[in-house]
């Protein structure tokens, strides 16, 4: 099929190009920088310029591309780790896209008579922080968010309606590691880690799940072709608090333990969202993403991924 990227050169979009050129699809991905599309290009696919927030821009890009299926993975972080303290400030990008960007691709895919719509989402920190450690696509969002975090997660709760209410998936991605993130080698985060500078927080009893990105492209492309409508959490098997892969993950490359700070002492530096990323969230379940999609994992543990796959 012909299959449109929306954000192609981004953290799963880079890692999905080759992935659907090699299963044979016919790739248009896009970038907002033409200096960006040799990477497209060079990875077998047609590169166009498009500014997701540009309802004309998308239009034009989309009816002229004429494709099957629309993969949205627009997002402006840049690999930058979270200000935990500013969150909403830091994600406010992400969150047009989440929000006028998405409203934009599902106005030209109808126009266009897309048949396949999957849109990029996000778990973990979203998911209600009481109950059970593990979380299903059934149970609810957190309805009392962090004040931090409530405009992010408006962004996601708009993502996931207005894709599902369409027809379409959205995936919901853990936490993701690998070449190009800020867990993967040269990451941000990944450098706290090696520098001490990312300490446990209170019992690090907040529950984590991760992905690696080349599982996540995987699963991405799986959904173009299998699953019925709607949200999907791409995970691997294995969610661990804070307090189990922290540890791990600065003994995998070579980095000392991390060291404790109460939660009392860390809120002043991290704020709320970063003491409740420490030890409050919950994880999230791929049985869903397994069985609906026959999606298989390369990495199904973090154990194994941090130890062979950061990059």
């Amino acid at each position: 099929m012909r299959v449109f990227i929306a954000g192609a050169t981004g953290a799963v979009g880079s890692r999905l190009v080759p992935l659907l050129v090699a299963a044979g699809h016919d790739v248009v991905g896009t970038s907002r920088s033409a200096e960006r599309l040799g990477d497209i290009e060079a990875a077998g696919a047609r590169g166009v310029v498009m500014d997701g927030l540009d309802a004309a821009s998308v239009r034009s890009a989309v009816l002229e591309a004429r494709p099957d299926a629309i993969v949205h993975e627009l997002s402006a972080l840049g690999g930058v780790a979270p200000d935990l303290k500013h969150f909403d400030e830091q994600f406010a990008g992400t969150n047009a896209l989440r929000t006028r960007g998405t409203d934009h691709l599902l106005a030209a895919a109808g126009e266009a008579g897309v048949g396949r719509f999957v849109a990029q989402s996000f778990t973990g920190w979203p998911n209600e922080r009481t109950g059970g450690p593990v979380k299903t696509e059934e149970d609810p969002l957190d309805p009392s968010p962090t004040s931090a975090s409530r405009q992010t997660l408006e962004a996601i709760r708009h993502v996931e309606r207005a894709t599902t209410e369409a027809g379409g998936l959205a995936l919901r991605y853990g936490g993701l590691y690998g070449p190009g993130n800020v867990i993967g080698r040269g990451g941000e985060l990944l450098a706290m880690v090696h520098d001490g500078k990312l300490p446990l927080v209170g019992g690090g009893t907040g529950v984590w799940s991760f992905c690696h990105i080349d599982d996540a492209a995987s699963a991405t492309a799986a959904a173009l072709t299998r699953g019925g409508p709607g949200v999907y959490n791409i995970v691997d098997d294995d969610p661990a608090p804070v307090s189990e892969w922290l540890p791990e993950l600065a003994r995998i490359i070579g980095a000392k333990p991390p060291r404790h700070v109460p939660a009392l002492v860390a809120r002043p530096l991290i704020g709320e969202h970063g003491v409740s990323l420490m030890t409050k969230v919950r994880g999230s379940s791929n049985a869903k993403a397994k069985r609906e999609l026959g999606w298989e994992l390369r990495y199904p543990t973090w154990r194994e991924g941090f130890r062979t796959g950061l990059g």
